[in-house]
């Protein structure tokens, strides 16, 4: 077998999150490239969650309707998944809270009480399970268990090992031809670009599916006392805290999602005023309003492109997995400090908390093309009107320039005005930089063409339906387009990307598919609208079936 779905499910708050990263982990240890797609109520304990981790020689980042293993610690994920189950679907079950007419019970609430463990080992006894019944050695199972359980490790390993001999080998995976790659979610991935680019602080209010990165920079910052992480009263005390870090000269990045991000667009419009360089991650999800807390959604491609009063220039890049998320999070915020302009990645929850093999792309930022001011016999212009429209930087502390930000219309010294004049050249300074950063975005690959480049008909997408659209298409032998950035918006490039192309289809997860509008406003119109707004994201096979009707 040279790819395996494997669905664990329990109840919330029992680890079944843990567990399937460790599933993950193990796979990856015999050569698979893995994803693992989560799925969660909005209830701290109860209710049920579950998560499914596929295997594959290739680089995957989507999943399967179909399983071939289950594994299930209640009656509840047997019977909630069994639309789920192909006819030779494998199940481990746990015969003390459930029955199941066909597979293997194992009593795993009479094993932990054996070992007097506790209710949550339960995911170790089955994980171990798993690992005889696919024929994986016990030493690389305990090697992974030992090496990512940092509490109650030996017990747990007792109880996994008991897991471990109580079933036979029922299935033969065979070792994959890839070597072990890091698994990381898409939130981990945008937290280690923005250190790589030069984060020293992050603030966040805990809003899911972004909460994972101010968790994950709060844990690094423990060994690294130059990083700090805030977490203030609001949405509005983020914004306007951090740029206050800005103004004091500290690269700081804020993270939220829609309903957050709206309370923050006052922020965004003086910050582009200001010329305050300021990087947010908008982890979409469900909406409108509260919508579905803990679900994906991709409805705030419009709003992040064009909130905000007044015209102003920021750059917005939606990546569509872990490997386009480092790369594009550490590039915007390099960008926003050399350009002194508000940066937005766009994520959402499915590429956000689905975890991914990680192989990252090599990255030159060019820290010294930002413009520090140094002394000068003039006094400091905080907003010189120049020729690119860069100014210079200086921060408080500096007893040779004093250094004044404005979120009112100024001039060059950052002093209040009114006057025609002056009004009309800092707007035009502003504009200046729109076309210098498109020209170095244009130095990357700011949209990626897949699958079949000669088919006439095309796939167009972006974010995390990349990997879905990706295997559509290379099963239907249609090309596949995705845009990253959506502002500046590569235009050109899309219009390359479409010669030879008679039918194109755009694959969402909205109800007015938004990417769909956005190329209209450049005379590209869609042929037809494959959109999910249930807050589910697209499954491999559900897509296929769908854009052969």
């Amino acid at each position: 077998m040279k790819e395996i779905s494997i669905l664990i499910g329990g109840k919330a708050g029992e680890g079944i999150d843990t567990s399937g990263t460790l599933i993950g982990r193990i796979l990856s240890h015999l050569g698979y490239k893995i994803y693992i797609y989560r799925d969660y109520p909005s209830l701290i304990r109860g209710g049920h969650t579950y998560s499914i981790i596929r295997a594959c020689e290739k680089q995957i980042g989507s999943h399967y309707n179909s399983i071939d293993i289950l594994l299930a610690l209640n009656q509840q994920t047997i019977d909630i998944h069994k639309d789920k189950l192909k006819n030779n679907t494998f199940i481990l079950y746990n015969s003390d809270a459930g029955k199941s007419e066909k597979g293997t019970g194992i009593p795993i609430d009479k094993i932990i009480k054996e070992e007097n463990g506790i209710a949550v080992m339960g995911n170790t006894c089955i994980i171990g399970a798993l690992c005889k019944a696919i024929g994986i050695n016990w030493d690389i199972a305990e090697k992974v268990l030992k090496k990512h359980i940092p509490k109650e490790t030996e017990l747990n390993l007792k109880i996994a090992k008991h897991g471990y001999d109580y079933v036979s080998q029922f299935i033969n995976i065979d070792t994959g031809s890839n070597e072990p790659s890091a698994l990381i979610t898409g939130n981990e991935a945008i937290s280690l670009g923005l250190l790589k680019a030069g984060l020293t602080t992050y603030m966040a209010y805990p809003m899911t599916p972004s909460t994972g990165i101010l968790h994950f920079l709060a844990q690094a910052g423990i060994t690294d006392p130059t990083l700090k992480t805030l977490q203030p009263e609001s949405e509005i005390g983020v914004i306007l805290m951090a740029l206050g870090g800005i103004y004091a000269g500290e690269r700081i990045a804020i993270g939220t999602s829609g309903g957050g991000f709206c309370l923050m667009v006052e922020g965004l419009s003086f910050s582009s005023m200001a010329e305050l360089p300021i990087v947010i991650i908008l982890g979409q999800r469900t909406a409108p309003s509260t919508g579905l807390p803990t679900y994906t959604g991709q409805s705030d491609l419009l709003f992040a492109i064009t909130c905000g009063h007044g015209g102003f220039f920021r750059f917005v890049v939606a990546p569509g997995d872990a490997n386009q998320a480092y790369f594009w999070s550490a590039l915007s915020l390099s960008l926003a400090w050399k350009y002194q302009i508000p940066s937005i990645i766009i994520s959402d929850k499915t590429l956000a908390e689905g975890a991914y093999s990680f192989l990252p792309e090599l990255l030159n930022l060019q820290e010294k093309d930002i413009g520090l001011w140094e002394k000068e016999k003039s006094q400091f212009k905080r907003y010189l009107n120049t020729e690119t429209g860069l100014s210079p930087l200086a921060f408080p502390g500096n007893k040779n320039a004093i250094i004044k930000i404005n979120s009112y219309e100024h001039d060059e010294y950052g002093i209040t005005t009114e006057d025609p004049y002056i009004t009309k050249s800092m707007q035009e300074k502003r504009f200046k930089k729109n076309k210098l950063v498109f020209e170095e975005v244009e130095k990357h690959e700011t949209l990626k063409i897949y699958g079949n480049k000669n088919s006439n008909e095309a796939i167009l997408t972006w974010g995390s339906n990349k990997d879905v659209c990706i295997e559509a298409g290379e099963i239907l032998g249609m090309r596949v387009i995705q845009p990253i950035v959506m502002s500046p918006f590569p235009i050109n490039r899309l219009n390359d990307a479409l010669k030879g192309v008679s039918k194109i289809i755009c694959v969402e997860n909205n109800i007015d598919g938004q990417l769909a509008s956005l190329v209209k406003y450049y005379g590209i119109t869609v042929d037809r609208k494959i959109l999910k707004y249930d807050g589910r994201p697209f499954t491999a096979d559900e897509l296929i079936n769908k854009i052969k009707q």
